[in-house]
Formats: C-alpha cells, structure tokens, sequence
C-alpha cells in the first residue's frame, strides 16, 4: 500500500460521514457512507477480506481518499447520493444521467404558464418529472390544456403592463382555452387557484381536483351563474373521463410507488409504478449502471434514494419487493422532504406483490430493449465477453469462441459437435457435426482429438482464421489432449480452456487447479450456455445417426428392399412402428412397392 495512503488511514476519523475513494488520477471511483468512518475505510484494506472481483478491482485501483463528516447518519445518506449524482463514480450504482428526460415547468410568475421542458432552471418554478415516456408526459399536458383554461403565450404579464392595456386578447380566449389574463378578465388568485388544481391534477390527485371543482360548480349555480356553472361542470366530466381509464387497485384514496428493478451483468433497469388516491396514473423507468456483483437490495436502496433525491413528490408509502438496508434512516429522511410520514414497506403476498411482480416483468422488458439497442451499435462489445476476458486473463477479446462436445453410447455411432459463438450469440451457420471414424470403442479422449485435429487441419489449409478462444467438454485430461493437437499443428499460442460438467470447473494451461471464477459471473454463465448448446448439438447428432441406423438394421434383412424403397417406406409411414402396423393394402400404396413385395414385407413383421 502507498504510505500516504497508509497515513490518511490512519487518520480517518470515527465519526459518521461520507468516504471518497481516488485512483492514479485524482479521480473519485467510490463514495461510501458510513455510521463509523474509521471501521468502514479500513475494513476495505483487511487482508482476507472477498467480496467479489467488482471489491477487488476496487482495491487495487485505490490511491488516494477523502473523508467528510457529518452530523448524522441521514445526512451522510443525503451527501453520499448527491456526491454519486455529481461524480458518477465508477463503482457505484449510478442512475443514469436523466438530462435527456422532459419535465413539465409551471412557472414563477404572476399568471404561470405551464409547458414541458428539458431545463432546469432554479428561479422559483415548479418541475414535475422527470418523464422517461414523452408520449405519456404530451398526453397529460392535452388533457391540462383541454379541461383547464390556462394561457399559453409568453408574454410578460405584470400588473403594470395589464394595467396599461399593452395586449389583446387572443383566439384561445374566444374559444374558452384562456381566460384572458392579458386584459384583466381574470385575477392573479382566481388564475393561481386554476394553476393550483392543474399541479394537483398532474401529481394524480384527481379527487382533490373534483371536489373543489364540485364545490366551485355548485356555488355557480346559486349566483345564478349558470354559463360559467356550465363550463365547471364540463370540466367535471372530461376529469371523471380521465378517470375512468386509469386501472384502480385500491378503494383507500392514498398515494403509493411501487418500486422494483432488474440487473444482468453490469446494468440494470428499475420501474416505479405510481399510484395516486388508489389508482396507477403511470410508469417511470431508469437505468442504472455500475450494479456488476451487487445484491439486488443495494441496487434497490441505491435506485430509491437517487430518484427520490431529485422527485418533486414523495407518497406516503413505498413499496418495494425486497428489504433494503438502512430503512429506518431513509424513512427519516423522506418525511423530512415531504414534510408527513413515509413508511417504506415490503410485501409478502396480496395484491401489491402481484403489481410488483408486473413492473419487474416491465423492468426485464425495458432492461432488453436497452440491450438490443446496444447490440446494434458499432463495436458492440457484450459485457460477458468482457467478463470471460477478465476471468481467464486472456490477452484479446474472445469474440470468437468454438466449443466442441462428444457424444456416444458404448462407443456405438460416436459423434462429435462444433459450435461457434461470435460475441457472446450462436452464429449456427458456422455449427459443425463429425462423424467419428478411428474408434468404435468410447474413448473421449481419441475421440476429441480426431475432432479437434480435422477441425483446424482444414482451418490452416484453408487459411481461415483461428478462433480467439477453444473450449472443450472435460477436465484436464481433454486439455491435455487439446494442448497436443495445437502444438503438432504448430498452434501453441492458440488459448483454448476446458470446462467440466459436474461442478462447472475451468482448467487453463499451465495449471493443474481448476480457475477461481464467481459462480455469479457473466463470463462462466457465457461459458456454461456454450457449453449446453455444444451438447446439445452433438446429442441431436447422436439421436439422429442412431435412429437411421435403428431402420437400416430393421429393413436390411427384406430382399427386395434397398436404400431407395427403405427411404421411401420409412417417408410415407413416418417410423419403423408404423411400418410395422401396416397392412398389405396400405405397403401397396407406397409408390413403387409391387404386391408382392408388399406381401414378403408384411410376412417379415408378423412372421411370428
């Protein structure tokens, strides 16, 4: 370790706070809080201590650490997430930058306009959002505009400007989309209690909405107001429209998110369903990177806190699949934000498992779709390949890899498969299947090595190029044998692996011991799925030699019957059973088949 690494170690301070951890160039890779600084920094450098390649590679890249204290655990909660939304260090969870995502802005002005906006701009206004379903976000601010009268031009007005009569009503006001603030038709209060039900409206507190709307009608009606009762009362009912669409899973009128996310290897994708006075008005989806080897419980802590941290609102409960660390901490915390009770709870059956089981499926969805978008980019590399390198120390990228497998009953028709995968997916065009021909008895062994030896025979001749990575079926007794192989074709320097089936174990070259790979790494799960469809081909294979050669020893004893009428019997029957089962009529239907023919195969099936 550095020595002024050791020094600030020694230094680091007992009380609660935040940790910042720096590689080679001053740069911040990790922040961390914890109850006791002191315990919690050095613990990182114990020896002993494993907590996965992810720890690993974080430890070695430490160079240098900053420490700040803070008067609470709650506010080392605040600091850690504002310090990772900043920094975006490279060993966190990181909610992925959200500045392409709109809100919706309502002003701060003396009649706000309301519109969306992918800036924020920290004078006074309001921001709800952000939306990561523009579609969604355009959808609710048409139903504003069309239910509430609000205006929509910029100009600048104040009082003053009113009062000097510097502007003209426009179209929306002759249509009854605005007011007319512009003119003075309407007050700032009477504008601002509009503006009020509007916000309301947008965070899905309808019923609010509906009752001062019934209260505002009402009151209308017994100044004998009867238009401007009228316009109330259609207002009314295009917000009980609105209502009516939206699926409602509770009769309590209480606000709720649900809260869950789904992670392969180094990203991850969390869903918030929201739910307003007992009914889900929508969905919002993020991404999150840096979740390689993290349990799922600090992926979900980490998701809830950064996007709470930048949420206009906080309801009053928060469910979420699976307990998550420092609750009662955060608890405090969001009440202190929302200034009433949170209680983050986790259900075990009912009908709030059943909605979080649907966002994760939504999660799995978005999370593959984040994929597929990523695979159609240039360069794409899969982040298992990337693993697979990491794990077997290998010097380029095994983008190309060609696994073999053997097949055989005591040693009756042995086979052997070649399956190629290039960047991490199946490339079936490039599957081989061997016929293996020097032994009838079931030696893998031999068997393997005739198949590796005709397979990069024909390779060098043609001049095509080696694949980045060989895996065979086995232990090291197939390594062996592999080894031998590329070194008579001069072929030394090809990497090439084994992989055992009975506990999943690697054998590299040069080392009796199997590899130290994490059973939760996406390189061994790569090469586990290569391995299976190896053996499955050569299976298929297998299956296949078997039955043809089951027919020809049923069939080869009828004189008269050779591998044209064979072939033609087993097509038009479908099997040897139902061959079998036929009667003389029906053989003599097969085209060329004479009766007698048809008669002699008939006697040799039921001769007995």
């Amino acid at each position: 370790m550095i020595e002024t690494l050791k020094e600030k170690l020694e230094q680091v301070p007992t009380e609660p706070g935040v940790y910042l951890f720096k590689d080679k160039n001053d740069k911040i890779i990790y922040v961390g809080k914890a109850k006791r600084l002191r315990s919690r920094v050095r613990s990182y450098f114990q020896s002993g201590r494993n907590e996965g390649p992810k720890h690993e590679r974080l430890v070695n890249k430490i160079r240098d650490l900053e420490t700040i204290i803070t008067d609470s655990e709650i506010e080392a909660l605040i600091l850690e997430a504002n310090l990772i939304k900043e920094y975006k260090p490279r060993y966190n969870v990181n909610l992925k930058d959200d500045k392409s995502f709109p809100y919706i802005r309502v002003t701060n002005e003396p009649f706000p306009r309301i519109f969306p906006t992918r800036r924020i701009i920290r004078d006074g206004s309001k921001y709800f959002g952000p939306y990561t379903d523009v579609k969604l976000m355009r959808s609710l601010l048409k139903t504003v505009k069309r239910i509430f009268p609000i205006r929509s031009c910029n100009l600048n007005l104040t009082q003053e400007n009113i009062a000097a009569k510097k502007f003209r009503v426009c179209l929306n006001y002759h249509i009854h989309r605005c007011l007319g603030p512009c003119e003075g038709f309407i007050n700032e209060e009477e504008y601002n209690e509009i503006v009020r039900n509007i916000t309301n409206f947008i965070q899905g507190r309808d019923n609010m909405v509906v009752s001062e709307l019934q209260a505002k009608m009402e009151q209308a009606a017994e100044q004998l107001q009867f238009e401007k009762a009228a316009r109330v009362r259609d207002q009314l009912n295009a917000i009980k429209d609105f209502q009516f669409k939206q699926k409602v899973i509770t009769p309590e009128q209480i606000d709720q998110d649900l809260l869950t996310a789904v992670m392969e290897d180094d990203d991850a994708c969390g869903v918030i369903f929201k739910v307003r006075e007992g009914r889900i008005i929508g969905r919002q989806h993020f991404y999150l990177s840096g979740v390689e080897s993290e349990p799922m419980a600090n992926v979900l802590k980490q998701f809830l806190v950064q996007y709470y941290l930048r949420s206009e609102f906080i309801p009053g409960e928060i469910y979420l699949l699976e307990k998550i660390a420092d609750i009662k901490q955060i608890e405090k915390w969001l009440q202190s934000k929302n200034s009433a009770r949170v209680r983050l709870k986790f259900p075990q059956r009912g009908e709030k498992v059943k909605l979080l089981k649907m966002a994760t499926q939504n999660a799995k969805l978005l999370l593959d779709e984040l994929k597929l978008q990523k695979m159609k980019t240039k360069d794409f590399v899969p982040h298992s390949v990337k693993a697979l390198q990491r794990d077997l120390y290998l010097k380029s990228l095994p983008r190309h890899i060609e696994a073999f497998d053997i097949s055989n009953i005591s040693g009756t028709n042995p086979t052997a498969s070649l399956v190629t995968f290039i960047n991490g997916q199946p490339k079936k065009a490039e599957y081989r299947r061997f016929k293996i021909r020097i032994k009838s008895t079931p030696d893998d062994f031999a068997m393997m090595e005739e198949a590796l030896r005709r397979r990069y025979s024909r390779i060098l001749k043609e001049k095509k190029n080696m694949p980045d990575l060989i895996m065979v079926d086995g232990g090291k007794g197939q390594l062996s044998v592999a080894l031998r192989v590329l070194k008579d074709l001069n072929l030394e320097k090809q990497p090439v692996i084994a992989l055992a089936k009975r506990l999943d174990e690697v054998f590299i070259p040069a080392s009796s011991d199997p590899q130290n790979i994490p059973h939760t790494s996406s390189g061994l799960r790569l090469l586990q799925r290569i391995r299976d469809e190896a053996h499955r081909f050569a299976v298929d294979y297998h299956r296949k030699l078997r039955g043809k050669a089951a027919v020809k020893s049923e069939l080869d004893d009828i004189s008269g019957v050779g591998p044209t009428r064979r072939k033609k019997l087993v097509k038009h029957f479908g099997s040897v059973r139902n061959l079998k089962s036929a009667t003389i009529e029906e053989l003599k239907q097969v085209k060329g088949i004479p009766e007698q023919l048809a008669q002699n195969i008939y006697n040799h099936f039921h001769q007995n």
